[in-house]
């Protein structure tokens, strides 16, 4: 069923820009579910009256937010909705559960050594003081999602299977510990090589990235991570208060 819209033809607001709130606000809502083929240009534009380069329009700006694709032989489909994460104090994993994105985890890596000087900073740890470092590749509904790494003390840390099976905040409280204070930055960069070929981007590709140093009940660092996503399917939301 062609999807309804509304155009009001006297705002000062574009026309393009009205059709792409539209279609976008069908995506969010799930009247346009994932996987779903979306009308052609030629259909919309002649079903709304429209110039094909308004509709062309429209649909790209929502091709670059990445709520739609265009795929050669198929059409225009709709994806799956990025992952609307709150700047809180949350991990990604019991996020992702509680919004029925249906988490899974690959083990990339776990290790244990010694803290180089970067990390046994962050840990307030001596360079001597053996730690874990884990990465791990985070996966909603299937698709991969953000690549994860994580450096821990060797004594709280939990094992390889836990961290596949869990996320890592869950699995610390196993062990009695509580986070309740994270240092955190937020920044972006383009996708590497290894990067791309895990998140299935092309290289150079927009990842944000977050950088959070983790501190327990008692005041102790904990964790200290580095973590990258896809900007195409990823974003964080905060809210702005005036004082």
């Amino acid at each position: 069923m062609p999807l309804a819209v509304e155009l009001d033809r006297s705002s000062p607001v574009p026309l393009y820009y009205q059709l792409a709130q539209a279609i976008e606000a069908a995506i969010r809502s799930g009247e346009l579910a994932p996987g779903d083929r979306f009308e052609n240009e030629l259909s919309l534009a002649g079903r709304l009256a429209l110039s094909r380069p308004t509709t062309r329009r429209a649909i790209q700006e929502l091709v670059d937010k990445g709520l739609l694709v265009r795929k050669r032989g198929v059409g225009t489909q709709v994806v799956q909705n990025p992952v609307h994460r709150r700047v809180e104090l949350t991990s990604l994993f019991d996020d992702l559960a509680k919004s029925g994105q249906d988490p899974t985890t690959q083990l990339l890596e776990y290790r244990r050594g010694v803290a180089d000087d970067e990390i046994a900073a962050e840990l307030n740890l001596s360079t001597d003081h053996e730690i874990v470092t884990v990465q791990r590749l985070r996966y909603a509904n299937g698709e991969p999602l953000a690549i994860m790494t994580n450096h821990l003390p060797a004594e709280i840390a939990p094992d390889a299977g836990e961290l596949e099976a869990s996320g890592l905040y869950q699995a610390l409280r196993g062990r009695g510990v509580h986070i309740r204070l994270a240092r955190q930055r937020i920044g972006a960069r383009p996708a590497q090589r290894t990067e791309a070929r895990l998140l299935e981007e092309k290289v150079g590709a927009p990842l944000l990235t977050m950088s959070r140093t983790a501190f327990d009940d008692s005041g102790r660092a904990v964790e200290f991570g580095s973590h990258c996503y896809r900007a195409s399917r990823y974003y964080f939301e905060t809210t702005l208060v005036d004082r």
